[in-house]
């Protein structure tokens, strides 16, 4: 199939997706509901094979408090030689950045965060909550704009501007592109950790399989591409979930890492969103399950303006430069990083760059 003919079908599908798209989310009392729980997750990192100067950066939970999250500090203990909170001016994303002299044979480090949060559920038929917080021109500016795997133009606008189509209010844009992510994406369990995001690549290929750094970050870029302030969300998972076993984890969640997205409307501020958890769901939740499946949509309605916080977000960052590294920006700061003299280690090859995250619930 040629481009145009690609993105005449795609805006078709989207149109489609747009007028059958429910309207109606379950009713809710407030943006946030249920009451506040506290969770402490514990980051220990162990590097092996050391050489030179060896660096460890370790992702820390939003420094911010918003309605749905509050940080209550983080501490630290371990062998190294400096070790301190660095702040990325741009995003806000906060990290450990923990370092040894050159001779330590065994390099370890442990953080242990303790965070507060509830969930989020907005009922976008209602007027908004009273309160709602507004963001600035310019946080808005910054996420509308590109970065290096998420660009806004070629490919990218166009297939936006295809599935958009129709659509007039930022609210109606974000849903259309949400329904084409939800339809024409697919959750490939090959794919190594979150994926990568790169979705200038997804959309030259044609390849819409991957996991959800991959497809919620392809809801981010269409979206800006819209016109529409979008990000991702970089977190991890760190309890189990109240309706769907598929989207929690409790424990030990070393392979929980997680990646949301959110959009932006003038009326209800920031909006939770999860298209990848719906894909997700019809993968992981039982055999046999089909988009059309019951608990499908039950979790295409729900995840549209709604976040179940069994989940602890990091950051909104992309193209993340590490403190005193020499090596490349991050796309994302979702794992642990580390350096040796020799090269930047393998977050997802624990041979040689071994961390281990744990999860438990705070009771009083």
């Amino acid at each position: 199939m040629e481009r145009r003919a690609f993105l005449r079908a795609m805006g078709a599908t989207s149109a489609v997706a747009l007028a059958h798209a429910p309207l109606r989310l379950r009713r809710a009392e407030a943006q946030t509901t249920g009451r506040w729980r506290t969770f402490e997750v514990t980051s220990r990192v162990e590097v092996t094979d050391p050489s030179g100067v060896t660096r460890v950066w370790i992702p820390l939970p939003l420094a911010s408090s918003t309605d749905y999250h509050k940080p209550l500090g983080n501490r630290w203990s371990g062998n190294t030689t400096a070790a301190r909170v660095f702040r990325d001016p741009k995003y806000g994303a906060e990290m450990l950045y923990a370092e040894w002299a050159a001779g330590e044979k065994a390099p370890v480090v442990e953080v242990v965060s303790t965070f507060s949060t509830r969930d989020r559920h907005l009922d976008l038929t209602a007027p908004p909550p009273a309160g709602t917080a507004k963001e600035s021109a310019a946080a808005l500016k910054t996420y509308v704009e590109p970065t290096k795997l998420l660009p806004t133009d070629g490919l990218v606008y166009e297939t936006s501007r295809e599935i958009t189509r129709g659509a007039r209010t930022d609210m109606e844009k974000a849903r259309a592109v949400y329904e084409w992510i939800v339809d024409n994406t697919f959750r490939d369990p090959k794919v190594r950790g979150c994926g990568l995001g790169d979705i200038k690549t997804m959309l030259e290929t044609r390849h819409f399989g991957g996991k959800c750094a991959d497809l919620n970050a392809l809801f981010v870029g269409l979206t800006r591409a819209a016109g529409v302030p979008a990000r991702d969300l970089y977190g991890i998972r760190v309890a189990d979930s109240k309706e769907f076993k598929s989207l929690g984890k409790s424990g030990d969640i070393s392979k929980a890492q997680h990646c949301r997205a959110e959009f932006y409307d003038a009326r209800y501020g920031w909006v939770p969103v999860d298209p990848a958890d719906v894909r997700k769901v019809v993968l992981e939740e039982k055999p046999g399950l089909t988009i059309d499946s019951p608990e499908a949509r039950r979790a295409r309605a729900k995840l549209f303006g709604q976040w179940e916080m069994n989940y602890l977000g990091y950051n909104w960052a992309h193209d993340l430069a590490l403190p005193n590294s020499p090596g490349e920006p991050v796309p994302f700061l979702m794992y642990p990083q580390g350096e040796t003299a020799n090269a930047r280690k393998d977050s997802l090859e624990p041979a040689t760059f071994k961390y281990q995250l744990t999860a438990r619930e705070v009771t009083a």
